[in-house]
């Protein structure tokens, strides 16, 4: 007789991701389901990050689940903390939170087959057990530290981005930050004016387009409120727009190069006006093409730079000491406070985050480093059953990660119902569905800028360590979300 289980499925994630999936679970009739989260509340990178200027890089229109908007957002990209008050909203309104434990580290799962459960095996704690496991980690969840000679050394206050310290004082300080990512260009222009001194260690330079933001006026958001089918209509824009300029682009580069070389203009203009002298203008432009990193937002990033307090140091860090930085060229540049805007580790450490065995005895992660990074639909994985991976090769849809979101609803709303009807307890994806799924994405990243252009010295975290950009899913944001509620239900096996 086989085991029951505690859980009819566990969660492991009280993000957006995580909460949609526990959503979709609850609407398949699941309501013996917990949300297991490392932190002490909810929200994932929304309740971690709290960084100054920490705000969305997609409008805010579109930056929410299409079945949940909130028309109150202050602003067109609304600042971190009012996502993080999305997040308990959303938890609130779908009872999410009776079914949450925070302050809980999972250390390992691993497939029992005998009784077709999964057993989560938490750190200082029994192991729990549920028939279905949803990891919903994040992309962007394990910090990365730079690997730098003599960081260790390092007397001053050091901060990372993803755990800022609030009651740091930065009036007066000398400062360096590593890092000129996605989150240097919103934290940069809000630290600048405070410091006696900033220096900014780049190693690649980012693309940054100028951002359509204000305030939304009372009167808008009152309509949006009285009239959804308004905010409805300016999601669609705001999408329809994304699409168009940044995704289209991107994953059709080969037959439409003229996007990209648009983007680079406007970018390459954007610091003509805002960056006089041609020097540090040169060390601000990319030399890559448009697309192969993430591209950002901004209208105060490049001006920081023109203050007389901010340098921008391009030459290589060649150590650390207790009270200052070294670069290759020999300079030594004293400092009390390092700040680390140096992203996370994403294929190192997050592709899976925790240890993940599967049937027979098959390791997620040796076998995505040994073979290569994939999975079908960016949901599902050969010899893991009743796994849904939510943060999987060719997973991120569009620009948008709820539409990401989204479509894996869909594709679990599927699956669980084709599940029931079959009477069946188990499934699993087929070795020659994801086989052919992934040969086929191969073939349409063919298109893309990733192989047409000029990505070698982007340093992208879209390529993983086998040089395959496999992060993005590549097809239109349309496509993917229609193909999550038309998969073939015979590349699945169900026992």
């Amino acid at each position: 007789m086989e085991r029951q289980p505690d859980y009819e499925a566990i969660v492991i994630g009280t993000g957006f991701g995580g909460m949609g999936a526990a959503i979709e679970l609850k609407r398949q009739g699941i309501d013996s389901l917990l949300l297991l989260d490392r932190n002490d509340d909810l929200g994932g990178t929304w309740h971690v990050n709290r960084y100054p200027g920490l705000a969305v890089d997609i409008a805010s229109f579109t930056y929410s689940y299409s079945f949940e908007p909130n028309p109150w957002w202050s602003r067109l990209y609304a600042p971190g903390a009012e996502l993080k008050k999305y997040a308990e909203h959303v938890a609130d309104k779908y009872d999410l939170r009776r079914h949450m434990r925070f302050n809980t580290v999972v250390r390992k799962a691993v497939y029992d087959e005998a009784n077709r459960l999964w057993s989560v095996q938490l750190a200082g704690g029994e192991p729990l057990t549920a028939r279905f496991l949803l990891t919903a980690t994040g992309f962007l969840s394990q910090p990365k530290k730079p690997d730098i000679a003599g960081i260790e050394s390092f007397r001053g206050k050091v901060i990372h981005t993803a755990a800022w310290d609030h009651g740091y004082e930065l009036q007066g300080k000398r400062a360096a930050v590593i890092g000129t990512g996605a989150t240097a260009v919103q934290l940069l222009p809000k630290i600048a004016p405070k410091l006696a001194q900033l220096d900014v260690y780049q190693r690649t330079a980012i693309w940054v387009t100028p951002k359509l933001d204000g305030p939304i006026p009372l009167a808008l958001r009152r309509l949006f409120a009285a009239l959804p089918s308004t905010q409805r209509s300016a999601r669609l824009v705001s999408s329809g727009l994304l699409e168009a300029i940044m995704v289209t682009g991107v994953l059709h580069n080969r037959e439409l190069p003229l996007l990209t070389r648009t983007m680079e203009r406007v970018c390459r203009a954007h610091i003509a006006r805002q960056v006089k002298d041609p020097a540090l203008r040169g060390k601000l432009t990319p030399d890559y093409s448009f697309g192969c990193k993430r591209p950002t937002f901004s209208n105060t990033y490049y001006p920081t730079f023109n203050r007389p307090n901010v340098e921008l140091v391009t030459d290589g860090i060649a150590r650390i000491e207790p009270d200052a930085i070294v670069t290759h060229d020999g300079r030594r540049r004293p400092i009390d406070t390092l700040i680390l805007a140096t992203g996370f580790s994403l294929w190192e450490e997050n592709f899976p985050a925790i240890q993940v065995i599967g049937r027979g005895g098959k390791d997620l992660g040796a076998w995505w480093r040994g073979t290569r990074f994939q999975s079908y639909e960016g949901i599902a994985i050969p010899g893991f059953p009743n796994l849904f991976s939510l943060n999987s090769p060719y997973a991120y849809n569009g620009l948008s990660f709820f539409t990401t979101i989204e479509g894996q609803m869909k594709h679990i709303a599927r699956l669980i119902g084709e599940l029931r009807r079959r009477k069946a307890r188990s499934f699993e994806v087929s070795e020659q569905a994801n086989d052919a799924f992934v040969a086929d994405m191969k073939q349409r990243l063919e298109h893309s800028v990733f192989v047409n252009g000029n990505c070698a010295s982007s340093r992208s975290y879209y390529f993983n360590q086998h040089g395959e950009a496999t992060l993005l899913r590549p097809t239109s944001t349309i496509s993917g979300l229609r193909r999550a509620s038309r998969f073939p239900l015979k590349d699945y096996h169900f026992a």
